[in-house]
């Protein structure tokens, strides 16, 4: 079985010393190097190709969201898990904008920590109904206003697959939005794949923030 490769990047030795004892622990997770400031992680990321870059938002020299964009911006197959130590950083936003596929907060439990990884690493997107619905309440304003009809941006969209992107937007998981829609889950998985495709989006949380700045949906905030 081929072993999560995690790139582990933040400014302070003894976290990253504790997320490796954490990681190591685990049969299916090699930590495959370390970087202490944004540019390590771009460099790391380059020459050793990890699955999950798992980075600290705040950082010296480079913070992880500029290291997100640039490692992103190079096309790398690396999928990137934001760290911070507040619940709804300001800086999470743009972390996700930028291509992050997941974000948690340092004194989250070592399970849920191990679980992003691996939900990440299989392809999906760490984006629970309580973190969407908070963390696009609390920067509504980032958000465009909510119009009546299908945004024109959105119009390479078919009727079902906008379906399928509201209920992304709600935090819906695959069978709750095949419940919902009445379709069986690999109908939504391929619903997924073809909104991906078509505005070359990474992962869900992409194809959240596409809602949100199109103003297909609109934060409870702003309603």
């Amino acid at each position: 079985m081929h072993a999560i490769r995690v790139l582990l990047v933040d400014d302070q030795p003894m976290i990253r010393t504790g997320f490796r004892l954490i990681l190591e622990a685990e049969p299916d997770i090699e930590v495959v190097g370390e970087a202490s400031d944004g540019a390590g992680a771009v460099d790391g990321a380059r020459s050793l190709r990890p699955d999950i870059v798992l980075m600290d938002i705040r950082m010296p020299h480079m913070d992880g969201v500029e290291a997100t964009r640039r490692i992103v911006a190079a096309g790398s197959p690396s999928r990137i898990v934001i760290l911070t130590t507040f619940d709804l950083d300001a800086h999470v936003v743009d972390a996700l904008r930028a291509g992050a596929s997941a974000f948690l907060v340092k004194d989250g439990p070592a399970d849920s920590l191990v679980g992003a990884i691996r939900t990440v690493a299989a392809g999906d997107a760490v984006l629970s109904p309580r973190v969407t619905h908070s963390l696009l309440d609390r920067f509504a304003h980032l958000a465009a206003p909510a119009t009546p009809d299908v945004p024109s941006r959105l119009g390479a969209l078919t009727g079902r697959e906008l379906d399928v992107l509201r209920a992304l937007s709600r935090g819906l998981s695959n069978a709750e939005i095949a419940l919902e829609l009445g379709v069986g889950e690999t109908t939504v998985k391929t619903h997924i794949a073809h909104i991906l495709e078509k505005y070359g989006l990474r992962d869900r949380v992409q194809a959240v923030i596409l809602a949100y700045d199109c103003g297909l949906v609109v934060p409870r905030g702003r309603r």
